[in-house]
């Protein structure tokens, strides 16, 4: 069965607040969690962005059956990798089969605090690569050092892991990174786009797994989709440009370095701008068959966020109307 999952935005609400949304969306037939890893909002106005990895602790602890994960973590710059595969081990042996680990390249808005350069992107490739090799080995609990081009870790070993290590997926946006999380991991995790791109990034990924002897039917792919849902297609455009204007700026997002940098560029979004970005509709029909589409393109999980400052009201409407018709 297809999962529809919701997007815990830590960017825009608060630690608490967003544990009890999350309760509601379980209730409610969301079957997964996809957190936000950052230490920036993405502008100034959206105003929070707690630390995703205690909060992961309690999401588990107040929750009964959804799997969940980060969407995604940097495990190359702000965080060293034997960090978050400690902090994955832990999740993933109390929380066992629910606990997924996301890992991408990362956005200078929240690595680059920790000073240093911020490299082309072929350079974060590599970082990330390293970063997963040196988690893997971690995970087999055996006394594991690493010597990497970009990446270093003395003798280490990990005591506390759950039976069978949590699965990786990896954060991709382009053909390399698609297929590089075929080869090395467990699933895929992707933002929507137009569907040729989408199958693309399908077909990349398969064609890395096949490559390493893996049967690309059995690996998750996972989608987050942007929505911007209310009352009126007013209320859902003027939520869209209030709440999420960076889903609608169109320079390389993983250079900016401030939220206020962001905010710069959002003065230039337009309404128009969030095409293919961020779906806003009022009927919720509308946002079946949007989900329905990309579940029928091949992935088995698909995200949800909901840009404005109702979900309570999203959740339920979705519970009752969306999850039941998804097939």
């Amino acid at each position: 069965m297809p999962v529809l999952g919701y997007s815990a935005a830590l960017e825009q609400f608060g630690p608490t607040e967003l544990i009890r949304w999350c309760q509601e969306a379980e209730e409610a037939g969301f079957g997964g969690v996809m957190a936000a890893d950052h230490f920036h909002p993405w502008v100034p106005q959206q105003g929070q962005s707690p630390q995703v990895w205690p909060w992961m602790g309690a999401l588990g602890m107040a929750t009964q059956h959804a799997t969940f994960g980060p969407g995604v973590t940097c495990a190359s710059y702000r965080y060293h990798p034997a960090i978050i595969a400690q902090s994955a081990a832990t999740l993933a042996a109390m929380y066992p089969g629910r606990f997924w680990l996301g890992i991408g390249t990362g956005e200078a808005l929240n690595e680059h605090i920790v000073g240093g350069e911020w490299p082309d992107a072929p350079v974060r490739l590599e970082r990330m690569v390293e970063s997963i090799e040196v988690i893997k080995q971690l995970f087999t609990g055996k006394k594991t050092r690493y010597s990497g081009k970009h990446i270093k870790m003395e003798s280490a070993r990990l005591y506390t892991r759950p039976e069978k290590p949590c699965p990786i997926y990896i954060a991709a946006s382009g053909p390399k990174t698609a297929e590089t999380a075929g080869r090395m991991c467990d699933g895929l995790i992707t933002p929507a786009a137009p569907h040729e791109k989408l199958k693309m990034l399908i077909e990349s990924f398969e064609k890395g797994a096949r490559e390493a002897g893996k049967d690309p039917a059995t690996l998750p792919k996972l989608l987050q989709l942007h929505v911007s849902w209310g009352a009126t297609y007013e209320q859902c455009v003027e939520q869209a440009m209030k709440e999420w204007p960076n889903g609608g700026i169109k320079a390389p997002k993983q250079d900016i370095r401030s939220p206020e940098d962001f905010a710069g560029f959002a003065q230039m979004v337009r309404p128009e701008d969030f095409k293919g970005r961020v779906f806003i509709s009022t009927n919720l029909d509308e946002h079946r068959q949007h989900i329905q589409a990309l579940l029928d393109l091949g992935f088995d999980e698909v995200h949800v966020h909901n840009v404005g400052r109702n979900q309570s009201e999203f959740i339920r409407a979705y519970g009752e109307t969306v999850i039941p018709a998804l097939h």
